[in-house]
């Protein structure tokens, strides 16, 4: 069965959709768990869309839900164990060294962020998977933490499973409504946008204040 043509009326033939759906037709299960893995290395890949057509995809015979399953959190894995790897190399002493450069902030907050990071790690990473933008996000700090490897894909196979699952099957029940769950996903990382937006600006205008009556101390 071709896919494209199932999906015509929702799925345009170009743009992520269409490479998806090629991705897809082309390597079935495998297919879609490179998208995974992609949309975790590059967050702009939205997996609201790349999760839910695969689900659709089940739904048309092209491959099976547990293919389905399997392979886009192997995806999600194998992405978040390359992000993982890349904050671990990068390590903690670049890391403080980058933060020592940057304005409104002072090592007493990074040394604070590691102690938090060590008590609460380990729900970070799993709660971390079902958020978007931070599902991708969250896998440096815990290879700069140097967070075991194997807790670590233990928790992002978990949430990871969790969170697939739910697209997958939103689209594999949707049917060519599939499109449906972007809609309500994309809401969803808006609203979490904005509020590390809100939550940033908010940190900035209490630095900067702070350190106006700093000054203002010290003035004769």
């Amino acid at each position: 069965m071709h896919l494209m043509s199932s999906a015509s009326s929702q799925a345009p033939a170009g743009g992520i959709a269409g490479w998806a759906v090629d991705l897809v037709e082309t390597l079935g299960g495998p297919g879609a768990g490179l998208a995974i893995a992609l949309e975790n290395l590059f967050p702009p890949l939205p997996s609201e869309v790349i999760l839910p057509l695969t689900g659709f995809a089940a739904g048309q015979g092209v491959l099976t839900l547990a293919s389905a399953l399997f392979w886009t959190t192997l995806g999600s894995v194998v992405g978040a164990v390359v992000l993982y790897w890349i904050g671990r190399m990068f390590g903690r002493e670049r890391m403080h060294a980058l933060w020592a450069r940057l304005p409104l902030v002072k090592t007493s907050d990074l040394e604070r962020t590691e102690a938090w990071f060590a008590r609460h790690g380990t729900k970070a990473v799993f709660l971390g998977r079902m958020v978007p933008v931070f599902r991708s996000l969250i896998s440096v700090p815990a290879g700069v933490e140097r967070m075991p490897l194997p807790v670590f894909v233990a928790l992002t196979t978990l949430g990871s499973l969790i969170w697939n699952s739910v697209l997958v099957l939103a689209g594999y029940w949707l049917g060519d409504r599939w499109t449906a769950v972007e809609t309500y996903v994309g809401f969803f990382s808006k609203a979490v946008l904005v509020l590390a937006a809100v939550a940033l600006v908010a940190y900035a205008v209490v630095r900067l204040r702070g350190r106006g009556r700093a000054r203002h101390r010290r003035a004769p």
